[in-house]
């Protein structure tokens, strides 16, 4: 019996453990942007319709900026070279759910909960690594938290 309570500890230290931060295309810190400069996250994060994901700012929106902003940086002109070609850099999720969970981040927001609920401490970060815990247990335990219904059907369609 010791041993299942020692296994069950080690694979909620793994769960809980930060992973280490994905490279990306480009090096773009949420630190300098949302922190330094306070830009609210929605200013870059999108919410289309019906709601349920959060845009990843287009690179065209970046260059509103840094079409004069650190130009000379080898960082800029990556970006500016995607721009000028038409694409948008291949970046890599830092937070993904199972397609299986039913979720709105406009429901979430709408609610009254922060992007650092979820995300971490983004406006301290000069790159993002999965901080907050997100598995059904993480989500489980913040909507006890906010008494919110824990109903498996409230995120999970009833088949």
């Amino acid at each position: 019996m010791k041993f299942f309570g020692i296994l069950f500890g080690v694979v909620t230290l793994m769960a809980q453990t930060p992973k280490p931060a994905p490279e990306q295309p480009i090096h773009y810190s949420h630190k300098i942007h949302a922190g330094t400069l306070k830009i609210p996250c929605k200013n870059c994060h999108t919410n289309p319709d019906p709601g349920e994901l959060m845009g990843v700012p287009k690179v065209s929106a970046c260059m509103g900026c840094h079409t004069s902003v650190k130009t000379d940086s080898p960082e800029i002109q990556k970006l500016a070279a995607f721009a000028k070609n038409g694409r948008e850099p291949k970046w890599v999720r830092v937070y993904e759910i199972p397609t299986f969970v039913m979720f709105s981040h406009r429901a979430h927001l709408t609610a009254g909960n922060t992007c650092q609920e979820c995300h971490g401490q983004v406006a301290e970060r000069d790159q993002l690594f999965r901080e907050a815990d997100i598995t059904m247990g993480g989500c489980m335990t913040c909507h006890k938290n906010k008494s919110a219904s824990n109903d498996c059907a409230f995120c999970h369609e009833n088949r």
